[in-house]
């Protein structure tokens, strides 16, 4: 497709997404703004109402798409199988990189408009030939370690109108324009289908008889109390267990089938290397063999040194040069050279 100066802009109704509409508007681009309808909890849609609202004071084209069903097979039954086979799921690392930017790049496809956009806060930097993601100007809102596996076709082409912008710089915006509802608006927390507690979450989507109680062991084989059912811990929990001990103890190991948590303290949780699959490198040669790399299993306060190499089964192996603990099953992680992201995987 010829580049054009039309925009597809994902719209969730929020506030990031309101201000990347006006910014867009600002930059000369005609846009137009779409919002998915991937899940609404007890029917309810305000969300729809204020992106549409939205879009009519700019005077811009907006259009609903509807993807609960897909939403409902790709990612919440995704989030409910992991937890039930004893790993630790990345819902909005998959809704971002196999869903949401597919999407708005195939209907962008199918519009004739070359870019599309959303209220990501990130940036995105040409570096050898390379698009990459890299992180956004606000440390508190950087979102570039949900976005490791876009491919390039996507990466080309997408604007990022909020990554050089702070939360609070957003909502000053919003408001001086006159848009003072979605400059008030709450941050949306968690998961956006499961924002609180996943064990009620998972109490209401699997069958009653799914979830009973276990057992806790330590490392070595001994019994130390039950527990409410091996679904509801994950790979490094401390809090919540619902046993007092005299020491700090930490979920190491999840045996399903066995419906058994071994416990353990951290030091024994710590380990020098980790295995991924479904893993996606912007660039090969920036990343494979190099030991200046950073690899994060968390989104927030984590950052460990590291040197990958992909193993004739398709995996790549990742050697950490210091410990890390709480490596856990599902979970994912995101390679960086300071700033930049390289690409990233499922931990096995």
């Amino acid at each position: 497709m010829e580049p054009n100066n039309k925009v597809l802009l994902g719209m969730s109704g929020g506030t990031d997404s309101s201000v990347a509409a006006l910014l867009l508007q600002d930059a000369g681009y005609e846009v137009t703004g779409i919002t998915f309808r991937f899940y609404e909890k007890d029917g309810d849609t305000e969300y729809l109402d204020d992106a549409r609202s939205l879009c009519e004071r700019l005077g811009i084209t907006h259009i609903t798409h509807d993807v609960r069903d897909t939403f409902r097979k790709t990612i919440i039954d995704y989030f409910i199988n992991e937890y039930m086979t004893g790993h630790t799921p990345v819902p909005c690392t998959l809704c971002n990189n196999y869903l949401k930017w597919p999407l708005l790049k195939k209907i962008s496809d199918e519009m004739g408009i070359f870019h599309f956009a959303t209220g990501h806060y990130v940036r995105r930097q040409l570096i050898d030939g390379f698009y990459h993601i890299t992180a956004g100007t606000d440390p508190d809102k950087d979102q570039s370690f949900f976005l490791w596996g876009l491919p390039q076709d996507i990466l080309q082409r997408m604007l990022l109108p909020m990554g050089e912008l702070t939360k609070t710089r957003v909502r000053e915006i919003a408001a001086e324009r006159g848009f003072l509802k979605a400059a008030r608006k709450r941050d949306s927390l968690g998961v956006c289908f499961c924002p609180m507690d996943y064990r009620t979450f998972l109490r209401k989507e699997v069958p009653e008889e799914s979830i009973h109680p276990g057992k806790f062991f330590d490392e070595m084989g001994n019994f130390i109390a039950r527990n409410e059912g091996y679904p509801f811990y994950t790979i490094g929990q401390r809090r919540g267990l619902g046993i007092d001990l005299n020491r700090a103890v930490f979920v190491k190991d999840i045996f399903p089938k066995e419906n058994k948590v071994i416990l353990s303290d951290l030091k024994a949780l710590e380990k020098t290397e980790m295995k991924l699959k479904e893993w996606n490198i912007t660039n090969p040669a920036s990343l494979l063999g190099k030991d200046d790399v950073i690899v994060k299993i968390r989104y927030r306060k984590q950052a460990n040194r590291c040197t990958v190499t992909l193993l004739p089964d398709n995996t790549l192996h990742v050697q950490l040069h210091e410990p890390l603990a709480a490596i856990a099953p599902g979970q994912a992680a995101a390679f960086y050279r300071e700033d930049v992201v390289l690409g990233g995987g499922i931990i096995v």
